[in-house]
């Protein structure tokens, strides 16, 4: 499995690449593989603001809906339009085209708690 070293990860498989002063937010690929085939992503309005930890999508796949995560506080700037006709990126390409949410006005302070990549394999063990 791949961990991009660029970003920072969740206990709840979720993970976070800054870029500039916006946050990207999307799943791992471990938590992809864990869901199956993903067929529908419920992503939140632009302009709602989300606290870290806080549930700001579901994400269904053919096996079960699943909760997201906030890994970092923020305001929603925009969604990941592909994903109302294409949700299956979100299994396809989890780090790059299957993003969920950028998010504006991020609290930087929430970041020193996530995981680094190697922190993250290590957090999942034998799974990884």
């Amino acid at each position: 499995m791949q961990f991009p070293s660029d970003r920072k990860y969740t206990k709840d498989h979720e993970w976070v690449l800054m870029e500039g002063a916006d946050a990207v937010v999307g799943i791992t690929e471990f938590a992809q593989s864990e869901l199956g085939e993903i067929v529908f992503a419920d992503l939140p309005a632009a302009g709602k603001a989300i606290k870290q930890g806080d549930t700001f999508c579901v994400v269904e796949s053919t096996k079960a809906a699943s909760d997201v995560y906030s890994p970092i506080g923020g305001k929603v700037k925009s969604t990941n339009s592909k994903l109302s006709d294409s949700p299956g990126l979100i299994n396809s390409s989890p780090y790059k085209d299957g993003w969920l949410v950028r998010l504006e006005a991020v609290n930087k302070a929430d970041l020193e708690g996530l995981m680094t990549a190697e922190q993250y394999k290590t957090f999942l063990g034998d799974k990884a």
